[in-house]
């Protein structure tokens, strides 16, 4: 990724911000920003610092080095590891003061042994599986490794956690059933008091008050996107864009056949712009022939197949297009908007991968 690359993804800090203050206002409590993944592709320091701004003091990421990474980069306040931890990693998490998250019992007593030597006491969240089937203990493992945790020196219960694998259908009823799980897991726990609990998403969030709890974990939402597409009711600001540039525009009489397999003919004498964006830098091969990019404030489809390196638009009706003309592949330029939800919908996938394809490929610069 060149640093004089003509294709730069631009984050919009203060959307993050005011989807942020939107969401923690919906919530009601405390909304961790969850910032996995580089930040769903916006950056992950860059997306922490623009929510911290915003009051954020909550923060999740799926690996220990990347809570690492935020701390060194000066992001204070509860980093939440929440893939768990191997038991090699206890000093790190430590070093650091992350939160972990548990579901073994043998990573536990790892970081136990490793917090009664440094003499510290260290607050644990414990992962239940209430219906998404994935990490996590399931329900009737929760009361013995939760008195096998009272067992180990220099731990101590700090919240219980669980996760929705629907909670973006607001009809769907594993998010009812999983939320009764999670109550009835948690429910002689936290009689004791002083335990957090936590197990909505984003889509939980919007749709779902009851599974609010003692804190939110929200994602998608805090980067402008509603969990299962375009949603009605809640104003939510997309922070990232995709801009390119034209290498070159071309004439071609009717009935050539354009870019790799000749997928695509031109039916008319046609003008072709090459941008120099492809599946290498995000650009999904799966918008050959469907995607449309955004030249002077309109919008040129995609002819024919999308390259490791370069893709090839239709100009022949926008007049003037030449080579250093900005192309917008996502984000708005005028009045013509392309959004990663239209972009999912073209290739069959979600908004979450389209920002992290894009922005974990290309260039990022932060504006206000």
């Amino acid at each position: 990724m060149s640093e004089h690359s003509v294709n730069r993804i631009v984050i919009d800090s203060s959307a993050l911000g005011r989807n942020y203050r939107r969401m923690r206002e919906i919530a009601g409590v405390p909304v961790m920003a969850m910032v996995k993944a580089d930040g769903y592709g916006h950056g992950m320091v860059g997306a922490a610092r623009a929510f911290a701004r915003a009051g954020c003091s909550l923060f999740g990421v799926a690996e220990l080095v990347e809570g690492i990474q935020l701390r060194r980069a000066g992001i204070d306040g509860d980093i939440y590891v929440t893939l768990g931890f191997t038991e090699q990693d206890p000093p790190l998490l430590l070093q650091h003061a992350l939160t972990p998250v548990l579901y073994s019992y043998e990573a536990a007593a790892a970081l136990s042994r490793h917090a009664v030597d440094l003499g510290v006491k260290v607050g644990v969240h414990v992962k239940v599986d209430t219906g998404m089937s994935r990490l996590g203990l399931f329900p009737d493992e929760l009361p013995p490794f939760i008195d096998a945790l009272k067992n180990l020196p220099g731990i101590e219960l700090a919240g219980l956690m669980s996760h929705f694998p629907e909670a973006d259908n607001p009809q769907a009823n594993s998010t009812v059933t999983g939320l009764a799980r999670f109550t009835r897991a948690c429910a002689d726990i936290l009689a004791n008091g002083g335990i957090i609990c936590h197990i909505a998403s984003s889509g939980a969030v919007l749709n779902t008050p009851a599974t609010r709890c003692s804190q939110v974990r929200c994602g998608i939402a805090l980067y402008g996107y509603h969990p299962a597409g375009r949603g009605e009711g809640v104003p939510l600001e997309p922070a990232m864009s995709c801009v390119s540039r034209v290498l070159q525009v071309k004439a071609f009489p009717a009935g050539v056949g354009i870019s790799y397999g000749h997928t695509y003919r031109t039916t008319r004498p046609s003008r072709l712009a090459v941008l120099p964006i492809g599946y290498e830098d995000g650009y999904s091969r799966a918008l050959s022939n469907r995607g449309e990019v955004l030249l002077h404030g309109r919008r040129a489809p995609v002819r024919g197949r999308i390259c490791m390196n370069m893709c090839i638009v239709d100009v022949t009706d926008i007049e003037g297009v030449k080579a250093g003309d900005e192309a917008v592949l996502l984000g708005r330029q005028g009045e013509a908007v392309v959004d990663a939800d239209e972009l999912a919908a073209k290739t069959g996938t979600v908004s979450y991968e389209i920002l992290c394809m894009l922005g974990n490929n290309n260039k990022r610069e932060y504006r206000d």
